[in-house]
């Protein structure tokens, strides 16, 4: 028997491809996947995945279910279950996920929160060691 398909359930497996050579400053939202080989200046939603390929960059804040970075990013990253770095992967910025995989090569530099979706970023005071509160 044939399984339907509803419109709803098509449009989250379509993928919103930003190809190698094209810019966008703006913001892209999207309910489906999205794939970035060229450059975004501004942030990207998206209820499904991100991946932003070897020769992505993108200079904003992402927010998605789950993050795939093998480019370059610079911004902060929300990802609601996993966020992946891969080997090429270059991010700058702080991390919000649930699980965080970072793959031996990649660089990564800012902070990383892990916890539930629903947690947000908060800036907490540094904890002191015992040397410096003492003179």
């Amino acid at each position: 028997m044939l399984k339907s398909t509803s419109v709803e359930e098509s449009k989250f497996d379509e993928t919103t491809i930003i190809s190698n050579g094209v810019k966008i400053d703006g913001k892209l939202t999207s309910s489906g996947n999205i794939r970035v080989e060229g450059e975004i200046q501004g942030d990207i939603s998206s209820q499904r995945n991100v991946v932003v390929g070897e020769r992505g960059n993108v200079h904003g804040q992402i927010n998605a279910d789950s993050i795939t970075i093998g480019g370059k990013v610079s911004g902060t990253v929300k990802a609601n279950k996993k966020l992946v770095l891969d080997p090429t992967g270059d991010l700058q910025g702080d991390v919000v996920t649930k699980i965080l995989v970072i793959e031996a090569g990649a660089r990564f530099e800012g902070n990383s929160k892990m916890g539930t979706s629903g947690d947000t970023w908060k800036s907490e005071e540094p904890v002191k060691t015992g040397s410096e509160g003492k003179k």
